[in-house]
């Protein structure tokens, strides 16, 4: 029997790492997950050495199959790469492209661009994720991250593809009950809707005016994990969000949200994150050229 290693079994061997399943990465592959513990049986064999270690409810990678992961990816790259460089001259990005995002942003924003992406270029395949936590592409297997904040971890690229930020907003009706806030202080006698997403600290709003940075720990009777239920608590006058003008622009346009302390703001701008292994990908700088330019047009008013 023919054991040699086979670029899909390098695939699949990643997916299953990805997912911490076979189950799950049969499921995201399209294929039988008889068929994916085959294949990881037969890199085992090959490599004399057990890439996992299975427990009833999940698998965990072994070192040894952390070195083949390492190697896995840096092989994949370079057949992508060798792809791209050999199709340079149809000068049209092919491929699978892996982009993640934020699920509010993501669902709004990116999934439209990307749709949009696909259009313009058809020989491209876009896996899209959405998630409510930060993702580490480098690690994950992703290519791509559209990512609304400033904190970026320095072992990745990052490049700024449209200017944003965060405001402070309430409805009319909230407003009328309670009073807009003067200070920044008044915030904490106020009911805030604080989310925990991604780069978000929980209860803590860190606030520029000018170049001065201000601290203000708030608090109130309803609290998520996710942006697009809190701007909607926001519009059903249940207190004060901070939230980003991709997200509340538009209802503050039609009057259903007002913007209070407006001096104020928190910077949050999108950015395109990649692993420092595709800076020379073509599909990624085409991916990312096209989202710059889609969002450009597509900002909303400030």
């Amino acid at each position: 029997m023919n054991n040699d290693l086979l670029p899909a079994d390098l695939r699949v061997f990643n997916a299953v790492v990805r997912a911490s399943s076979f189950s799950k990465a049969a499921l995201g592959l399209g294929m039988s997950p008889a068929y994916v513990t085959k294949r990881i049986r037969l890199m085992e064999e090959s490599l004399g050495v057990k890439l996992f270690h299975r427990t009833t409810r999940r698998v965990v990678i072994s070192e040894a199959g952390e070195r083949v992961y390492h190697w896995a990816q840096r092989v994949l790259d370079d057949m992508d790469h060798l792809v791209e460089e050999v199709s340079a001259s149809r000068r049209e990005p092919r491929g699978l492209l892996r982009v993640c995002s934020s699920f509010g942003f993501g669902r709004r924003v990116v999934a439209p661009a990307l749709s949009a992406f696909v259009g313009q270029y058809p020989a491209m395949q876009v896996r899209f994720d959405v998630s409510d936590r930060l993702i580490d592409v480098a690690a994950e297997g992703y290519d791509l991250d559209v990512r609304v904040g400033d904190d970026i971890a320095p072992h990745v690229i990052a490049r700024k593809i449209a200017n944003n930020h965060r405001v402070l907003c309430a409805a009319p009706a909230y407003l009328a009950a309670r009073g807009a806030p003067r200070a920044l202080a008044e915030l904490s006698a106020h009911d805030c809707l604080v989310i925990k997403e991604r780069d978000h600290p929980f209860g803590v709003w860190r606030m520029h005016r000018g170049r001065k940075e201000y601290t203000v720990k708030v608090r109130g009777p309803l609290s998520a994990n996710n942006g697009e239920m809190a701007v909607q608590w926001a519009v059903d006058g249940r207190g004060i969000v901070l939230r980003s003008t991709w997200d509340v622009g538009p209802l503050i346009a039609q009057g259903k949200l007002v913007q209070v302390l407006p001096q104020y703001r928190q910077e949050a701008n999108v950015w395109a994150v990649y692993p420092t292994r595709l800076n020379a990908s073509a599909k990624v700088r085409v991916c990312v050229d096209f989202l710059e330019a889609h969002l450009r047009t597509h900002a909303p008013l400030d």
